[in-house]
């Protein structure tokens, strides 16, 4: 399982019951993680000063219990990165810190190309990779249905000084603009999804990702340049596997492009146990280049 040994501002301090004690910054945070079935002791003596809570509802989402004082808003950063953080409904922060070591996987792929490297990055939230990606130089096009989480990640890439870089901020349904962008003839070196496991269009259409997986990568593969670099498909659906997912990476990009694929888990180090958070998968293809390694995690 790989995961990053570089966060300073971000901290799993503990899982235990269905809950993780988290450190944002100087703030303590307990959520809930469906994935935590162990009920190990809550010994740490942060479980008991926690700044806010989320409590999940028996009927569905929840609330946060502020239990001390948090500002509405604080920052966190990732070696050069800066996140603004936030609680949000459905337990969220604005954040998914398990995907530092894709960012820096990737961010070494595009250093290394030596060469103007375009970026696609889809279903995009608040901009991890987009500001990984940016940073590391290349131009990128941030895709992602909801305004209010594209304008966070503007804030985001202000935040960290990389406002002024190459890039191009698209609030529209991810699979249209795709389709616009292939009958444009653009193209772009890689690409990034994390797309949803569930949900509603604005017609009511229902999208499941163990169905709607493969004609996406499919589709997505049409607006690769001739020459590109890397393909990521995040997922947090628990019936579609690494090997799954590495699976259909390799019967859409192999045949066309050729190079290498990977599929793993990705976690969080809990620090009270010294264990690993499994917290999603990632299936990546990538061109072969000489001395191809991931990126040290």
């Amino acid at each position: 399982m790989r995961y990053s040994k570089e966060w300073k501002d971000y901290e799993l301090i503990d899982a235990s019951a269905g809950e993780r004690l988290e450190r944002w910054g100087d703030i303590i945070l307990i959520r809930p993680d469906p994935q935590i079935i162990w009920n190990t002791p809550k010994d740490n003596p942060l479980w008991h000063k926690a700044h806010a809570r989320y409590h999940r509802s028996s009927s569905g989402g929840g609330k946060w219990e502020v239990i001390r004082h948090i500002p509405d808003v604080w920052q966190v950063r990732y070696r050069s990165l800066t996140f603004n953080i936030k609680p949000m409904g459905f337990k969220h922060t604005g954040l998914f810190p398990e995907q530092a070591v894709n960012w820096d996987d990737m961010a070494q792929i595009i250093r290394g190309a030596g060469r103007p490297v375009k970026v696609l990055n889809l279903f995009a939230y608040t901009g991890g990779a987009t500001l990984a990606c940016l940073a590391a130089g290349a131009n990128v096009c941030h895709v992602d249905a909801s305004k209010g989480m594209t304008q966070w990640a503007r804030e985001n890439a202000a935040s960290s000084g990389l406002d002024k870089l190459p890039q191009r901020w698209i609030v529209d349904d991810c699979i249209k603009f795709v389709q616009r962008e292939i009958r444009r003839g653009n193209r772009y070196d890689a690409v990034i999804m994390d797309p949803p496991s569930y949900g509603r269009g604005p017609g009511g259409e229902v999208w499941k990702l163990e169905e709607q997986i493969y004609p996406l990568v499919e589709l997505c593969s049409q607006v690769l340049s001739d020459d590109p670099l890397f393909f990521n498909i995040n997922s947090y659906t628990t019936g579609l596997s690494p090997s799954v997912m590495n699976y259909l990476n390799g019967a859409i990009l192999l045949p066309k492009f050729g190079g290498m694929i990977t599929a793993d888990e990705i976690g969080l180090p809990v620090t009270e146990t010294g264990l690993i958070l499994p917290c999603g998968a990632t299936a990546s293809w990538r061109k072969c280049v000489k001395n191809d390694t991931p990126a040290e995690s």
